[in-house]
């Protein structure tokens, strides 16, 4: 699988999670939903940077970057 098609295996995932949180049983699971939530903000910053490093634009998504992080701790409760 390549770039472009695990970003839309994401955008489909994220399609899906919304489309199951208007289910009135939503709530079922909320921390372990947050959870995965969180390690994915994680992975998506990582890849981010990796894809900013191998273009040459260091620096430009930093802030990014520290945003994804930021909401990935504040979902663990950090």
């Amino acid at each position: 699988m390549n770039e472009s098609e695990a970003s839309l295996v994401i955008k489909a995932g994220a399609e899906l999670l919304r489309t199951a949180s208007s289910d009135p049983r939503s709530n079922e699971g909320y921390p372990a939903v947050k959870a995965t939530i969180a390690a994915a903000l994680d992975d998506l910053a990582e890849a981010l940077h990796n894809f900013e490093a191998a273009v040459g634009t260091i620096g430009r998504s930093t802030g990014w970057v520290q945003d994804l992080n930021r909401v990935a701790d504040d979902l663990r409760g950090k």
